[in-house]
């Protein structure tokens, strides 16, 4: 085993609303997934090299929170750059870019939904 993760799914109220937030602060094009019971936008990854992926979801069971298992998306090459897009989206942060010494910098922040999530960089 490579990683021990492969997939994330970020719940969400607003799927329309979701999508252009995380459009927006990522730069990056959010692929909506037809699922018969969800709503389903992929964000980027690299399937060929078995790269960790995730998705938005709206559904049933999927309910935002500022609690439990916190997701770090990758910041680039310098987190400031999507840190300084969360608050122009919709968002808030809640926890300024972090040095965390050899290991980069994280910063924490909630989204439109109100899901707690987080960013890492080395830079």
């Amino acid at each position: 085993m490579k990683n021990s993760i492969n997939w994330f799914e970020i719940p969400v109220t607003n799927f329309e609303r979701a999508k252009s937030f995380y459009s927006d602060v990522l730069k990056v094009e959010i692929s909506e997934m037809p699922h018969p019971e969800f709503k389903y936008g992929m964000l980027p990854f690299d399937s060929e090299s078995e790269g960790i992926g995730g998705a938005i979801v709206q559904g049933e069971w999927f309910e935002p929170s500022q609690k439990g298992s916190l997701v770090y998306l990758n910041g680039g090459n310098d987190l400031n750059e999507p840190l300084s897009r969360i608050e122009a989206a919709g968002g808030k942060v809640v926890m300024p870019k972090t040095d965390i010494g050899p290991n980069g910098f994280i910063a924490i922040f909630l989204d439109t939904e109100g899901n707690r999530v987080a960013f890492h960089s080395f830079n």
